[in-house]
């Protein structure tokens, strides 16, 4: 079942006094479907943070459409748009976005406090979540006090924490040392077994290799896609770093 679907997407942005117009994405067209992992890589500039944030529906694109399991993404009124993302998407960042006034317990329940949630049904669905993620033993520490890697762990719980359709990844291993980026890498391969639907943006090869799919970028449009199939993770990595070197040197993917 499709979970997520893009159809020609276009985004044009215009400078502040309408002098020029920067085409960000040109014709952006994909589907995820539902229990997928998928990776978009690209290089600098090539549009996927504009597509993310299309995506989140933090931005709006200038023509074509987003559905996430069915629904138009465009006709969520403005009023309306935190809830839908609040209650159809998780997100990890590569900064962690964690409040420091908040121990990693409370930084993970915010969603779920927001929605109007009673403390016994946070506490309920926390735990099995921080067991597996290895941070039940630190949930009353506040960010400042752990590491990296358990930061993000607390980032990955608390988009979890929603049972949300949609895991969007951004760059999640970009602040992370090699040890936290393979403990993250396993967390997400689990969840993703579990059925969970991730989308992640990455710069990192070995990230992207982890994926079922990878989706490359270039020029605002979709250049190639790497089915993961009988694949190896060793073998996606070799497959993706010589994506990339045609995407850096301007080749034509002919295989």
């Amino acid at each position: 079942m499709i979970i997520l679907e893009t159809k020609s997407l276009q985004k044009i942005y215009t400078t502040r006094f309408g002098g020029n117009r920067v085409r960000a994405l040109s014709n952006v067209s994909f589907s995820v479907e539902q229990g997928e992992y998928v990776a978009i890589m690209g290089e600098s500039g090539s549009g996927k943070t504009t597509l993310l944030n299309i995506l989140a529906a933090f931005d709006k694109p200038t023509s074509g459409k987003v559905y996430l399991d069915g629904r138009n993404i465009g006709e969520v009124k403005e009023n309306e748009i935190s809830v839908f993302r609040r209650d159809n998407l998780g997100f990890v960042f590569q900064e962690f976005n964690l409040l420091d006034t908040f121990n990693l317990q409370d930084n993970i329940f915010l969603p779920l406090v927001l929605s109007g949630k009673k403390y016994k049904e946070m506490n309920e669905r926390l735990q099995p979540i921080a067991r597996r993620l290895g941070i039940a033993k630190i949930l009353t520490k506040y960010p400042y006090e752990v590491s990296g890697g358990q930061k993000q762990r607390a980032a990955v719980a608390r988009a979890l924490i929603t049972n949300p359709k949609l895991l969007l990844a951004d760059e999640p291993t970009g602040a992370l040392d090699s040890h936290s980026t393979d403990d993250l890498l396993k967390i997400f391969n689990a969840v993703n077994q579990d059925g969970q639907t991730i989308l992640m943006v990455t710069h990192s090869t070995k990230a992207a290799s982890h994926a079922s799919r990878v989706l490359f970028i270039k020029d605002g449009e979709v250049f190639h896609q790497i089915y993961r199939g009988s694949n190896t993770n060793e073998q996606m990595y070799q497959k993706i770093s010589d994506t990339l070197t045609l995407l850096a040197t301007g080749g034509d993917y002919n295989e």
